[in-house]
């Protein structure tokens, strides 16, 4: 009797209407290939040129294609301090460089080693970043792109300090003003790349030498207005992703779903080896139509 009852119970669903199920969701899909390149510091030593060349070859032999280079800054070695003939060399070799060794498209942002500050070269019309973006041929050190369904936004976070001996990391009141209009003008459902030279959020001079129970964080190493941005990405969700360099350290975190990435630098250690445990290298990142992305450390 009890096989008889089962039978009649399997045959029983066997002839009940089909199950119905929610349509499924969209494949997720690779919309954008990134190659993230910072703090190349690029100068006629160490061999650093063919070094930069052979950075530049791996990024375009990456398989899917790369399609397009994100620069975050340090773009030459230094103009600080320097006399306008050395800065001049320093850009013709990058610019010639890029223009027989590169065809992916690029879009910079400024590094604080590419704004003069030589004081004995104050009064010339070229002083601060105008020198740098004149070379890069960007009419504002921070702007936004839109590309393939994602927004990049660049920012410029390297300022003079208040006493204008040194730089700072920040925004300041009219470019913050200008990211917070820019992300309310964003559309909820399109996802938005963060770049700066300067980290917003990085825990890693947590692992600076000699530090005894007591760690300081100064204002040229991170953001000093980290809290401000971080509260405004809290409030548009829609930012996944900050990319920086400056420290020279392969860095990753998360916080408030926001991830925060320090991807080395081309140069290492300024071309002469690793800095720290961090070899010479760039992040490549794939960004996908659902706002997802992967990403990973290249040493080339």
């Amino acid at each position: 009797m009890e096989r008889r009852s089962a039978l009649k119970n399997i045959g029983g669903l066997l002839l009940a209407p089909a199950l119905t199920f929610p349509a499924m969701a969209a494949e997720r899909k690779s919309v954008l290939r990134i190659a993230h390149l910072t703090d190349i510091h690029l100068k006629n030593k160490f061999d650093a040129p063919k070094r930069f060349e052979r950075c530049l070859h791996h990024v375009q032999k990456q398989s899917p294609k790369v399609d397009l280079i994100l620069n975050g800054g340090d773009v030459v070695f230094d103009m600080n301090k320097e006399n306008l003939s050395t800065i001049d060399e320093q850009w013709k070799l990058m610019k010639g460089i890029m223009a027989n060794e590169c065809s992916i498209p690029v879009n910079y942002c400024l590094g604080n080693h590419d704004i003069w500050w030589n004081e004995d070269d104050k009064g010339q019309a070229l002083y601060g970043k105008k020198y740098s973006m004149d070379q890069l041929k960007l009419t504002s050190p921070y702007y936004s792109i839109s590309k393939n369904g994602w927004k990049i936004i660049v920012l410029d976070s390297v300022h003079l300090d208040i006493d204008n001996t040194w730089y700072i990391g920040k925004l300041g009141d009219e470019q913050f003003n200008w990211l917070e209009q820019e992300l309310k003008s964003t559309a909820a459902t399109t996802p938005v790349l963060v770049m700066s030279h300067i980290p917003i959020l990085t825990a890693t001079n947590l692992i600076e030498d000699n530090i005894v129970n007591r760690w300081t964080m100064y204002g040229g190493d991170m953001h000093t207005d980290t809290a401000k941005i971080i509260n405004l990405f809290y409030r548009h969700p829609n930012v996944k992703l900050c990319l920086s360099g400056h420290i020279h350290l392969r860095e990753k975190l998360v916080y408030n779903n926001v991830t925060y990435i320090c991807d080395g630098a081309v140069s290492g250690a300024w071309w002469e080896g690793n800095r720290r445990e961090t070899a010479p290298g760039y992040g490549l990142i794939d960004l996908y139509n659902d706002g997802s992305f992967e990403e990973r450390y290249v040493n080339y």
